[in-house]
């Protein structure tokens, strides 16, 4: 089996420049990578993303907003997540079940015990090996976050419309998910500069690939 690697944190925390900054780093010492996203990271997720992320769907019920994700996320694992780590792959995610908790169940006020159910039977059981979760001030975080434009020319921005409230929720929860899962999530703070960040994601990672030599 191979490595799945997720990375977490609020709108703008610069997890994504993250994401290809080790990618780059771990091609060039012959590890094959996948490079994915949550939601989304096949056509029909991408499909869902794009009803999910537009900021014209302010209307959408929370527990539509829950089922949504859990359905992006079983297709998304079965057709990418699974059979990469099949094949020895080193997967990293932006954004995984972590993630769900945090904004539908902390800031959204969802029942969190329905949302661990659903994201195990959504990911079909698989979790991360270890988890990056890159964590700055709510108002760093929106002042650098760019939404970008979906397939259909939409901006994805419904998350980055919300409240201040909503996304210190956000961050608070992420907090409180890390301080349950000490040994698999790894909090790094985000608020630096780009190339301090990469190096200590960097040395975590191949740490981690020692220990499982």
């Amino acid at each position: 089996m191979g490595c799945f690697i997720t990375f977490e944190g609020i709108e703008g925390c610069g997890k994504t420049t993250q994401i290809n900054l080790l990618a780059i780093r771990l091609n060039e010492l012959g590890y094959e990578t996948v490079v994915t996203r949550e939601p989304g990271g096949c056509p029909i997720s991408d499909q869902i993303r794009s009803i999910l992320l537009n900021g014209n769907n302010n209307a959408m019920e929370p527990l539509a907003e829950l089922l949504l994700y859990a359905a992006a996320r079983a297709q998304h694992v079965s057709e990418v997540i699974s059979p990469a780590l099949e094949a020895d792959k080193i997967v990293l995610c932006d954004r995984f079940t972590d993630a769900t908790l945090a904004y539908q169940g902390f800031a959204r006020g969802l029942d969190k015990a329905l949302i661990e159910n659903l994201n195990q039977l959504a990911s079909f059981s698989i979790r991360p090996h270890m988890t990056f979760l890159f964590d700055c001030p709510v108002e760093i975080g929106l002042s650098r976050a760019i939404s970008p434009l979906d397939s259909q020319g939409v901006r994805e921005d419904r998350f980055e419309k919300e409240s201040l409230a909503f996304h210190q929720r956000v961050r608070d929860g992420y907090i409180g998910i890390a301080g349950q899962a000490p040994d698999r999530i790894i909090i790094i703070p985000a608020d630096r500069q780009v190339q301090a960040v990469a190096d200590d994601v960097f040395a975590a990672v191949m740490a981690r690939i020692q220990e499982d030599r």
